[in-house]
């Protein structure tokens, strides 16, 4: 372990964290695009899914191609993603 190195997380809801720099995408799951994806992730065992039993509300994509149902608003866990990494919500929407 290297000392004095900073993980940053990202709360996803109930508690779960994600490595900030892994996450690639945050998408909503409304379309039939995400429901194959999630379906494809299923059958490929790379689905992980930290909604507790709620209703999943974005789906994040990581760097290894796993797929992660979250009951967190897409917006929101924007916002706690700039937090971490001390940018503005705004700013990353405008790039």
């Amino acid at each position: 372990m290297v000392i004095g190195m900073k993980k940053e997380v990202v709360n996803i809801g109930f508690g779960n964290l994600v490595a900030a720099g892994r996450i690639v995408a945050v998408l909503s799951p409304g379309s039939s695009p995400m429901r194959r994806l999630k379906e494809e992730s299923r059958k490929q065992g790379k689905l992980i899914d930290a909604t507790h039993g709620r209703r999943c509300r974005s789906i994040l994509i990581t760097d290894s191609d796993h797929v992660i149902l979250s009951p967190v608003q897409v917006e929101t866990i924007g916002q706690r993603y700039c937090e971490n990494r001390g940018s503005s919500a705004t700013s990353l929407l405008e790039e």
